[in-house]
């Protein structure tokens, strides 16, 4: 299956209306910031070098609403252009929307996923055991777990009463503890838009889709806006060792973001990400469908709390990050035999969507098969660099 995207299913539900930033690749130019416009897509990149630049103005949307920029193309045909197999090379396609920022994850923060880590913990990534052990547990701790909030005294008592009972797990303590599970979901410049490839390590055979909203961050700690982005997990190898985490979430285009960036203006805000229902559909060569959703509205930990733990005296980041907010979605039903539960197979399309943030479309490959990380700080300083000189 290829991967068609067009503006209608990319775009917010009031289109244009917010302030919309991406980044499109220019031939002979190089990664250039964008905003998209009623009339097109327009680059910006001589206000704004990188993404990152914007993001830490005062205000980024008053900033990029001041700049005519340079009109580029429609909208429609830059996203035609986007996808790898339909890509002629010498015309504009859409990047993730970030740049030099961290890519930053936060996990469990949803009390249904935090069951599913644990029946992970439990299963040590073999899914043929997460059935049996999810009617065994899943119900006990899942319903303790609702309306809790994390780092509380009534949480600290439910802590105390699961562990005598050996119910007690890491997942639970990063999930109704005091700390939040902070994690590098990926490298600088390494994360993948819209259209392009999502890659699964190929020594996993237990894996799913993470659909998410992806807060960004300034430099300053200050949440300036949202996209979506799709958290790609592996199920089995997480499940062996948390210590394997990194193994789990960071592979070549493991991490997928956009479709744009929505800044905060009159038309969005942190309260709208707080009320966001997310949807994800997973479409299969072989036929199959899944649906599934998650609504930011039963997140555990409030998505202030979660960008205070990540950024602040106790850790800079001088370019601003990104940070997943983690998922109310763990695909449990069954794809192929009996028991087995979900896991993805090549060629599957995963559209994340929202109303406020548009459609976030990739294609699932091996991780050694998706198009190769090549252009990294280096690459984007000289493009900067040549495009000044």
């Amino acid at each position: 299956m290829s991967v068609t995207l067009a503006a209608g299913s990319t775009l917010p539900a009031d289109g244009t209306a917010g302030t919309l930033v991406g980044r499109v690749f220019r031939p002979g130019l190089g990664p250039s910031v964008v905003v998209i416009r009623a009339g097109g897509v327009f680059d910006v990149t001589g206000a704004f070098p990188t993404t990152s630049d914007l993001f830490d103005r005062p205000d980024p949307a008053a900033a990029i609403v001041a700049v005519p920029g340079e009109r580029i193309g429609d909208l429609a045909t830059i996203l035609a252009n986007t996808p790898p197999k339909a890509r002629d090379t010498s015309q504009p396609f859409l990047l993730s929307p970030i740049d030099l920022q961290a890519v930053k994850a936060a996990g469990v923060t949803f009390a249904i996923s935090m069951v599913e880590r644990v029946i992970e913990e439990q299963a040590k990534g073999v899914p043929e055991r997460a059935a049996a052990i999810r009617a065994e547990i899943g119900e006990i701790i899942g319903g303790e777990l609702k309306g809790l909030k994390p780092g509380s005294p009534e949480a600290a008592a439910l802590k105390k009463h699961l562990q005598e009972r050996g119910l007690w797990s890491q997942y639970l303590e990063v999930g109704i503890g005091p700390d939040a599970e902070i994690f590098t979901k990926a490298p600088v410049l390494s994360s993948v838009g819209t259209g392009a490839d999502v890659g699964l390590h190929p020594i996993s055979t237990w894996n799913n889709p993470e659909p998410e909203v992806v807060l960004v961050i300034s430099a300053a700690g200050r949440i300036v806006g949202a996209t979506l982005g799709n958290d790609v997990n592996l199920r089995d190898v997480e499940g062996r060792s948390a210590l394997l985490l990194g193994k789990a979430k960071d592979n070549n285009a493991s991490a997928s973001l956009g479709p744009f960036v929505r800044l905060f203006d009159a038309t969005f805000g942190i309260d709208a990400v707080r009320t966001m229902k997310i949807s994800l559909k997973v479409t299969g060569e072989d036929g199959f469908v899944l649906d599934g959703k998650s609504d930011m509205a039963a997140i555990s930990r409030d998505v202030e709390d979660l960008a205070r733990q990540a950024i602040g005296p106790h850790h800079q980041y001088p370019d601003g990050l990104v940070l997943y907010c983690g998922t109310l979605f763990a695909p449990i039903q069954d794809r192929g035999d009996k028991g087995k539960g979900f896991t993805h197979k090549l060629g599957d399309i995963v559209t994340i969507a929202s109303p406020e943030l548009g459609g976030l479309t990739n294609r699932v490959r091996l991780s050694t098969e998706c198009a190769p990380w090549t252009d990294g700080i280096r690459a984007l300083m000289a493009s900067l660099a040549a495009r000044r000189g």
